[in-house]
C-alpha cells in the first residue's frame, strides 16, 4: 500500500507530515511526500489566507486524477476552521482538524468528520522521518499575539510549550542522520510559555548538538542579548534571522496589534548585526492592509530599504472572516492591493541583490541538497542559495563566493 503525506502550510504542517510519515512506513506502507499515484492521500492544510483554503480544497480533485478509487484524508487549518466543504468532496473518507493528527494513521478506512477541542498543551505527532539534509523539530503550538489580521490563533488554540528535555533528545536523535536542524513552532518567540524557560534556554540545551540548527520565523520582542549569546554558543548556527515585520509604519503597526514600533525592529537588527555581522534577515510584509494609506505604504518600503533585508516574503492583504480587521475595515480595492504587492516586491529583489553582491569573495558554508544541470545547489547558513561544480550533495562545505547567478550565488569550494 502506498500513503502520499501532502503538506500545503508552514514549516510545523511539514514536522506534522514527516511524523506521519514516519508512523505509516513503521506500519509498512510506501510514504512519498509528493503528489503522486497512491492508495492513501493525507493532506494537511493551510488557512493562513483564503487563497491558501481555496488551495487545499482544489488538492483533493488533484489526488482524485491520480487514482479514482483512493482514501483521501483531511486535516489541518483549514478543516479545523470550515470542514463541511471537504466532508462534502467525493473521496473524501476522514477529516480532522489541528487535534488528533497523530490519530490519523488508526483511522484510515473511516468515514468520519472529527473535530475535537483545541489542545490546551502540547500534543500531536513526534518523531519525524529523518531527512538526510534538513528536518524540522515543532517545538510549540498555538499563538496568544492575535493580530488583526490573522485567524489562526483562533484554529491553533493558545501558546504550549513542548518539554525541552524532549525537545532535546529529538534533536540529538536527529543529527546522527540530517544536516540541517531546523526548530519551529507557530510562535517560536514565545517557546517555555507555561512549562518554564525560553528559547534561549532551549537553544542552551542543544549547545553540544553537531549539526547545523536553524530558527523558523521569530518576533521582535525575542531579540536580546542573552538570546543572541545562546544563539552563538550553538556549534554550527545558521545566522539568518526570519524576523517579522508586516509593515514599516507604526500607526499600521498598531492597527494590526503588532506590539513594536519601528524603531524598536531597526534597534534589534542593529543587536543582530553586533552579533552576526553578516547575518541573514529575512522578513515578511503585508501589502495593503485596509489602515494602510499611500504614505504609510511609502514608509514601509523605505524602511525595507533602511534594514536592508536580505529576503523578503511579500503578501497582499486577505481579509479573514472572524479576525478584528476584517470587522473593522473595509478592504481596499483589489487593483491598489496587486500594485501595492508588485511594488513591494520589486524593492525586495533589489535588496536582495545588494545582499548577494555584498557577500563577493566572502566565505560561506553550504549545506549541498540537490544536483541542477552541471551544479551541486544547496543553502548557505545565512539562506543564500549556492551553485557549485565541486559540491557535494548531502555534504556541508565551505566555499567562495564567485558571482551572483541564477536566484542566488556561484562558489567554489575551498580547499
Amino acid at each position: 500500500m502506498k500513503a502520499v503525506v501532502y503538506n500545503l502550510g508552514c514549516k510545523v504542517n511539514k514536522y506534522e507530515c514527516d511524523c506521519l510519515a514516519h508512523m505509516l512506513a513503521e506500519r509498512g506502507y510506501e510514504v512519498s511526500e509528493n503528489l503522486e499515484r497512491a492508495d492513501i492521500y493525507i493532506i494537511n492544510t493551510c488557512a493562513v489566507t483564503g487563497e491558501a483554503e481555496r488551495k487545499s480544497r482544489q488538492c483533493v480533485a488533484r489526488c482524485r486524477k491520480f487514482n479514482k478509487d483512493a482514501q483521501i484524508i483531511i486535516m489541518g487549518c483549514a478543516s479545523q476552521n470550515n470542514p463541511e466543504p471537504f466532508a462534502k468532496l467525493e473521496q473524501v473518507t476522514y477529516v480532522t482538524g489541528i487535534a488528533g493528527k497523530e490519530k490519523v494513521p488508526e483511522n484510515l478506512g473511516c468515514k468520519e468528520v472529527k473535530i475535537s477541542p483545541l489542545p490546551t498543551i502540547f500534543d500531536g505527532p513526534t518523531h519525524p522521518k529523518p531527512s538526510r539534509t534538513r528536518a524540522y523539530v515543532k517545538v510549540q503550538d498555538g499563538c496568544d499575539r492575535f493580530c488583526s489580521y490573522c485567524l489562526i490563533p483562533y484554529l491553533r488554540g493558545r501558546s504550549r510549550s513542548r518539554p525541552t528535555a524532549e525537545c532535546a533528545a529529538e534533536c540529538e536523535w536527529l543529527a546522527e542522520h540530517t544536516g540541517e536542524i531546523v526548530l519551529t513552532g507557530i510562535d517560536l518567540s514565545s517557546y517555555g510559555k507555561g512549562i518554564g524557560g525560553s528559547l534561549a534556554d532551549l537553544l542552551c540545551s542543544l549547545k553540544d548538538i553537531s549539526c547545523r540548527i536553524r530558527l523558523g520565523s521569530l518576533e521582535v520582542g525575542v531579540i536580546s542579548e542573552e538570546f543572541l549569546t545562546a544563539c552563538k554558543g550553538l556549534k554550527d548556527f545558521c545566522p539568518q534571522f526570519h524576523l517579522s515585520l508586516q509593515s514599516g509604519s507604526d500607526e499600521v503597526l498598531k492597527a494590526m496589534n503588532r506590539h513594536y514600533t519601528c524603531e524598536e525592529y531597526a534597534a534589534k537588527v542593529e543587536l543582530i548585526r553586533r552579533y552576526f555581522p553578516r547575518a541573514g534577515i529575512t522578513t515578511d510584509l503585508i501589502c495593503g492592509f485596509p489602515a494602510e494609506g499611500e504614505e504609510e505604504f511609502e514608509r514601509s518600503l523605505e524602511f525595507a530599504r533602511r534594514i536592508r533585508f536580505s529576503r523578503m516574503h511579500i503578501f497582499g492583504y486577505s481579509p479573514r472572516a472572524g479576525t478584528v480587521a476584517a470587522k473593522r475595515y473595509k478592504p481596499l480595492a483589489p487593483a491598489v492591493v496587486k500594485g501595492r504587492v508588485a511594488r513591494a516586491e520589486k524593492v525586495a529583489a533589489e535588496l536582495a541583490s545588494d545582499y548577494i553582491s555584498s557577500l563577493c569573495n566572502q566565505t560561506l558554508s553550504v549545506l549541498f541538497e540537490e544536483e541542477d544541470g552541471e551544479y551541486a545547489a544547496g543553502w548557505s547558513g545565512e539562506y543564500i542559495r549556492c551553485y557549485c561544480r565541486e559540491g557535494k550533495v548531502n555534504c556541508e562545505m565551505s566555499v567562495r563566493v564567485c558571482s551572483p547567478y541564477k536566484d542566488g550565488v556561484l562558489c567554489e569550494i575551498i580547499n
